[in-house]
């Protein structure tokens, strides 16, 4: 993918859920044709349960092997790993509210990067899930940030709005 005059083959997009991250990556994969992989869908087991942890740093090592590929997701448990193989990392900073009502709106819709066997619901989790998006700017962020100064090298672009993200997705060329 060429952006600006330069070549990325190795992108992560970080942000809160409903920030807009999984929108952008389906529309980069369809352009540039590089594999798109979604964290969440490649993680969550039957009942919302994570995997075993040493199975989840090895599927994530070879995510990274690859010599294209787009990877949608946080999971900061992995992140650090995925940081040092990309060359652009793209951080959705859209604000809370938008992101609470977006993940309201889709709830319980089939989403492209969720497993098809886990059905959302609106129950104690989904309002513990809601929390967690409310406090993601004060918990989530500063770490994100903190990996933009570790890895000065990293092409980082903040995203504050869709908008932000429709003009790089113009921008861009498979």
């Amino acid at each position: 993918m060429k952006y600006k005059g330069k070549i990325y083959k190795k992108i992560i997009l970080l942000g809160n859920s409903g920030s807009g991250k999984s929108w952008t990556a389906q529309r980069m994969g369809s352009k540039t044709g590089y594999p798109v992989i979604y964290l969440d869908k490649e993680c969550w087991q039957p009942g919302w349960n994570y995997p075993p942890e040493e199975e989840w740093q090895e599927k994530n090592r070879a995510f990274i092997q690859g010599s294209e590929w787009i990877i949608d997701g946080n999971h900061h448990e992995t992140l650090q790993m995925r940081i040092e193989a990309a060359d652009l990392i793209l951080f959705f900073d859209i604000n809370r509210l938008l992101c609470m009502y977006r993940v309201w709106k889709r709830h319980g819709h089939k989403r492209i990067d969720l497993p098809e066997y886990l059905e959302e619901k609106r129950d104690k989790e989904f309002f513990r899930f809601l929390k967690w998006i409310w406090q993601f700017p004060e918990k989530c962020n500063p770490g994100i940030l903190a990996m933009r100064e570790k890895y000065q090298d990293k092409d980082f672009l903040i995203f504050h709005s869709r908008k932000d993200a429709e003009i790089f997705l113009e921008q861009i060329e498979g």
